[in-house]
């Protein structure tokens, strides 16, 4: 175990590499379907996936529209002249021989994205970002001499994103994962499934006591979520250090993150670009955008997390909570519509999506579809809680059948007898009674035990089956006790 002091001595520096798989409904140089999730192994393919003689690849024209919007959502605009590369290696998943990439002049050149971390704002570069076709899956059965290579996902359109080793701790690549992951979301380009590795991280560590020159990195891959993310960095970091610490060099190579154990695994030396013998490719023209693309592209652009962030703080709820809303691009932008006009009910409604909503849609009870096509169904419920006809609790019981059904919310807590009463009379009676079975509570909130009346309310309200308004029955229970 290395110690903290000798922890601090080293510079850490690291770099992420994104895959994020456009959300095109097909392959990026061919006609197959571009969802291979569920999918029997080896049905989603072509003569361009399998790379039969003489099969020629025909660029997809949505993958350059959804490139051009990722480059805004990176805080930059679009090359207006972009080409494809031939990225040769030999592997059984790859029947080319060559992956078609962008090498020497990508779609993406330069941008950002800002990040928070313990409270501190930190801006991470982006180096480039390059359109390029996914290679098969090789899987390797369990005590078996053979490996299986499946297809599917061969051709399936790949935006590869590179950061600027800006990145100097774990929390940091987290931070910057999730902020990319976002982006891309709220951009709409990609589904940014994570467990269906529509996005998947590649993070590049290097550790030097040297802090002006950085040292040997590796490159851990295919990381799937934003804690592994962070775990993988925490390890790499460790086992580094204790390398040099221990005499040794550390080796330039790839490795793989075993989630079970927690550590990461070497695979094979990491190859350099030369290794890949990079040449343009002659099947596939260059791209160029025009201005009036570009411009067209960025008219249509979506607003960003950090824009509705600002909005949502304006409504009066926690930082934790806009953040969930913020998970959900659909949730956000209905919340925030809600709050241009009333903020009270947006609120309100605020409390429930992030609540107990959350847990049903996280149960599968409902969807947030359901949820934003009850918007009026939501504002209803909301105004008679904020209206005192309904109280907190009982308007939650409503929450399922009222986003199910879409039904009148007045209407369904009638027919669930849950409306308040807000009767002076009725309440009044009520009071007397319940001060009548409570005499030693009545004289010691008379004596100023003030903390008896919310004991006193709560019999109120249970001898009313909760339809008594609170508010209403406190003023009731101090006026009778003469307070």
């Amino acid at each position: 175990m290395i110690s903290d002091e000798v922890k601090n001595q080293y510079l850490t520096t690291i770099g992420i590499e994104c895959h994020v798989q456009l959300k095109t409904k097909t392959k990026l140089f061919a006609g197959e379907e571009n969802d291979a999730r569920g999918k029997a192994p080896n049905t989603v393919v072509g003569h361009v996936s399998f790379g039969m003689p003489g099969a020629l690849p025909v660029l997809n024209q949505e993958a350059i529209a959804l490139s051009a919007k990722a480059a805004f959502a990176l805080n930059t605009i679009p090359q207006k002249f972009s080409k494809f590369d031939r990225k040769h290696y030999f592997y059984p998943d790859l029947p080319k021989g060559y992956q078609i990439s962008q090498f020497e002049e990508p779609i993406i050149l330069g941008g950002h994205l800002d990040i928070l971390v313990d409270g501190e704002q930190k801006r991470i570069g982006i180096t480039r970002a390059h359109m390029e076709e996914d290679a098969g899956k090789s899987t390797h059965p369990a005590g078996r001499d053979y490996s299986l290579v499946d297809l599917n996902r061969a051709g399936t359109p790949l935006l590869e994103i590179v950061s600027e080793p800006d990145m100097h701790s774990a929390a940091e690549a987290r931070a910057f994962a999730k902020a990319l992951y976002l982006q891309v979301k709220y951009a709409d380009v990609s589904d940014a499934d994570l467990y269906h590795g529509n996005m998947r991280f590649d993070v590049n560590v290097s550790v030097s006591k040297d802090h002006s020159v950085l040292g040997t990195r590796s490159e851990t891959k295919n990381l799937n979520s934003f804690k592994s993310v962070e775990k993988a960095v925490e390890f790499e970091v460790a086992r580094q250090i204790e390398v040099l610490e221990s005499g040794q060099e550390v080796v330039q190579e790839t490795r793989g993150w075993d989630d079970a154990k927690q550590s990461t695994f070497s695979q094979r030396t990491k190859e350099d670009a030369h290794d890949y013998r990079y040449m343009p490719e002659p099947d596939v023209p260059p791209i160029v955008l025009s201005a009036e693309y570009i411009a067209k592209i960025k008219a249509e652009f979506p607003e960003m997390p950090s824009a509705l962030r600002e909005r949502l703080s304006h409504i009066g709820i926690t930082e934790s909570q806009i953040e969930v809303l913020i998970e959900e691009p659909t949730l956000s932008h209905f919340i925030s519509e809600l709050a241009q006009s009333d903020e009270k009910a947006a609120k309100t409604i605020t409390n429930w999506v992030t609540g107990d909503v959350l847990m049903l849609v996280a149960d599968g009870v409902i969807s947030w579809h359901q949820v934003v096509a009850a918007k009026a169904q939501l504002l209803q419920l909301a105004g008679m809680v904020l209206e005192s006809k309904l109280s907190s609790t009982s308007a939650k019981e409503l929450l399922t059948e009222l986003v199910q059904e879409q039904t009148d919310a007045e209407q369904l807590a009638k027919d669930r007898n849950l409306l308040q009463v807000s009767d002076e009379g009725a309440i009044e009676e009520i009071v007397a009674a319940v001060l009548a079975e409570n005499e030693k509570a009545a004289q010691e909130a008379r004596d100023g035990e003030m903390k008896v009346i919310g004991f006193l309310v709560g019999q109120v309200m249970k001898n009313s089956k909760g339809q008594a308004n609170p508010g209403v029955a406190q003023q009731i229970i101090r006026k009778q006790l003469g307070l």
